[in-house]
């Protein structure tokens, strides 16, 4: 069902409570983010993500919005961010209420939900109106908007380290929930035995001792093998989870140290291991997410995620699509690194200047190389500040929705620093001489 509409005017039973927009400070930056930002948009955008039918009215389309906002502009979680809006009343002003709320307005869960609802394609609805609420406010112009930078990295996924050992345990185990669930008799689980030899495998790795470890990771092969081998012989006709499960074991399996397409996780089977060539961290399990800003002021103008590992030369074609989709103009000037030599189906209208071979440029256009590795800051604070680190959402379309979102929040946050910066600039010009000649008179 639709949700409803924000009604103006407040019941009878509010008459003696007092609105929020009279006891909150008007200069706060939220305060003023939540008036300048365009909520109607959203209303009419995601209105065909709704059937109009009887039953529950859906939850409203601010208040779900401004939570993934706050969400990925603090580096909340689902759970935390809904906790924090109990106690924050900028917050609940923000998500459009107009009196304090004393209890939850949703449950945790019907935050995936509506992601689920609306797909990467709804998520780049809340990105694009962060970039048009910049260009309103002027902080973001046309010209700006010509030079890119463009670059790559990893979201990694909230998967433990792929270990054979612990992959053939939690695959059997995995097999072993799924048969309970169905009703299907196994010969034997060795969920005992299987827990123990995993335990052993780990010590003696960490004891050098890798003889013995490969035993006991043969061991857990072996248990794996058979629980797969014993429930197809009992259930010749499966479902879809269980034939999926048993695709995934086998590929687990039988795989070899040379092969390609490995699988990561049970949960996860579309991880791949990408290798960034860090001396810290050799191989990143995740995948590859393009990051486009603008060249001055390092606004997020383009995410998105890619699967399969491709090169990156042959992704800036796309990060230029979505560049144009969400600012409504083709940048005309892209600056990249080595890692882009060799870019197909680039639009005529776009100069892709490759940093490291400069020979004859002149002073302007060295400044434009040298900025094009402001991108590389951008975007450790998309990962250490706006949840990009470490992704928890499920599925291929929880990368892409995982990566705009932390592009909105970091949009967002820029908006709300130049607001910071405009109430500190008043409140010394206008509050600071008020308070002096008050303190000033009390002392005299």
């Amino acid at each position: 069902m639709q949700p409803k509409k924000s009604e103006s005017g407040a019941p009878q039973e509010e008459l003696f409570r007092s609105r929020l927009d009279q006891i909150l400070n008007r200069k706060h930056p939220l305060f003023l983010l939540a008036g300048e930002l365009n909520w109607s948009v959203f209303d009419e955008s995601f209105g065909t993500y709704f059937e109009d039918k009887q039953g529950r009215p859906a939850l409203p389309t601010r208040l779900v919005v401004g939570l993934h906002y706050l969400k990925h502009a603090y580096n909340e979680s689902d759970e935390t961010v809904v906790d924090r809006f109990l106690e924050n009343p900028y917050w609940q002003y923000f998500c459009g209420f107009e009196f304090f709320q004393h209890t939850f307005p949703l449950d945790r869960s019907s935050l995936v939900r509506w992601r689920k609802r609306l797909g990467p394609e709804g998520m780049e609805k809340l990105l694009g109106e962060t970039i048009d609420l910049a260009k309103r406010k002027k902080l973001v112009t046309k010209n700006e908007l010509k030079r890119v930078n463009v670059d790559t990295t990893v979201q990694e996924k909230a998967i433990a380290f792929p270990t054979d050992a612990r992959l053939y345990h939690k695959m059997r185990r995995a097999l072993v929930r799924e048969a309970k669930r169905l009703g299907i008799t196994l010969r034997q689980t060795y969920e005992r035995v299987s827990k123990k030899a995993l335990f052993k495998q780990g010590r003696y790795g960490h004891a050098k001792q890798m003889k013995r470890a490969r035993k006991q990771t043969k061991v857990l092969k072996t248990f794996l093998g058979r629980v797969m081998r014993d429930l197809e012989r009992k259930v010749p006709s499966r479902d879809e989870k269980l034939q999926n499960l048993l695709a995934i074991a086998w590929r687990i399996y039988e795989r070899k140290r040379t092969d390609k397409n490995k699988v990561y996780s049970i949960h996860a089977p579309e991880v791949e291991c990408i290798a960034k060539g860090k001396a810290h961290k050799r191989y990143e399990f995740g995948n590859k997410v393009a990051v486009a800003t603008t060249s001055t002021n390092s606004w997020i103008v383009g995410l998105q995620s890619f699967h399969g590992n491709p090169y990156d030369g042959h992704t800036l074609s796309k990060t230029l699509t979505q560049i144009q989709r969400l600012t409504g103009m083709l940048p005309e000037e892209a600056y990249c690194d080595q890692g882009y030599r060799g870019s197909s189906e680039i639009p005529d209208e776009v100069s892709v200047n490759i940093c490291g071979k400069r020979k004859r440029l002149s002073r302007s256009q060295k400044r434009w190389y040298k900025r094009r590795s402001a991108i590389e800051p951008k975007i450790g604070h998309l990962k250490s500040d706006h949840r990009m680190d470490r992704n928890y959402l499920l599925g291929k379309q929880g990368d892409q929705i995982n990566a705009v979102l932390a592009g909105c929040g970091a949009n967002l946050r820029k908006i709300l620093n130049q607001s910071i910066d405009s109430f500190l600039r008043w409140f010394q010009k206008c509050l600071c001489p008020f308070l002096q000649t008050t303190c000033s008179g009390i002392s005299s």
